[in-house]
């Protein structure tokens, strides 16, 4: 039986992830701080473990409660969504952190605690960055950092563990998380049609843990955005 750690899963991407490979048959360990939210998992079959990604040791033990030997899939997902910082020059450290430490740092302390387990399984991991690492709006700089630090990450990853582990990213553009109802013309100016749905990240998701010869590579799902040119009159 196949085994995967996904973060950030108690809402949204990561909580599909979790419960779509859950009812593929995975081991599933589904790591976030919101715990109460997390619970909710185990009904799909999933073990729910707090843990909090800035905390070292938290990641630490959250690594060992989940239990696993051999580990094919990591995914790294966890990490606040608000990308919106305000001016940076009334950014405090911890406001940075705020954004570095889950996202980043998180990441970082996720893999070396996982890298035994996958490299007995030649798993692979996926760290979810977004569309957010290479183009802004304004006031968005600890989380477009940390999500640009995902990107480099990856290609390190991918290359110093291989070839026992690959390592891959997805960029996510707009994607509906929440399932609210959207105008027109938000679907409209996407290429693809539609804003994306939880469910497009989850199929790039088992495209990659399956993609044997892919790694270091960033998979963008934006239906298109980012190669779409924007002018203003």
């Amino acid at each position: 039986m196949k085994s995967l750690i996904v973060t950030g899963a108690a809402s949204g991407i990561g909580r599909a992830i979790a419960r779509q490979f859950a009812a593929e048959g995975w081991r599933v360990a589904a790591l976030d701080i919101d715990t109460e939210n997390l619970a909710g998992l185990e009904e799909d079959g999933v073990q729910a473990i707090g843990c909090d990604l800035s905390d070292e040791d938290s990641i630490r033990a959250a690594v060992a409660r989940a239990g696993f030997a051999r580990l094919d899939l990591l995914v790294n997902n966890g990490g606040p969504a608000d990308p919106a910082s305000g001016p940076i020059e009334a950014m405090s450290l911890a406001d940075w952190n705020h954004w570095i430490a889950p996202h980043l740092t998180g990441s970082f302390l996720m893999v070396r605690e996982c890298v035994p387990a996958l490299r007995a399984a030649r798993g692979c991991i996926i760290n979810m960055a977004s569309t957010r690492a290479f183009q802004s709006e304004p006031d968005t700089y600890g989380y477009a950092a940390a999500k640009g630090g995902l990107v480099g990450l990856t290609h390190a990853l991918a290359v110093g563990l291989g070839p026992d582990i690959r390592a891959n990213a997805i960029a996510p553009g707009w994607i509906n998380s929440a399932g609210e109802a959207l105008s027109e013309a938000a679907h409209a100016q996407h290429p693809a049609g539609r804003v994306g749905e939880v469910q497009d990240i989850v199929q790039a998701v088992a495209y990659l843990a399956g993609a044997g010869f892919v790694t270091g590579q960033v998979l963008t799902v934006d239906g298109g955005m980012t190669r779409k040119m924007i002018y203003t009159a």
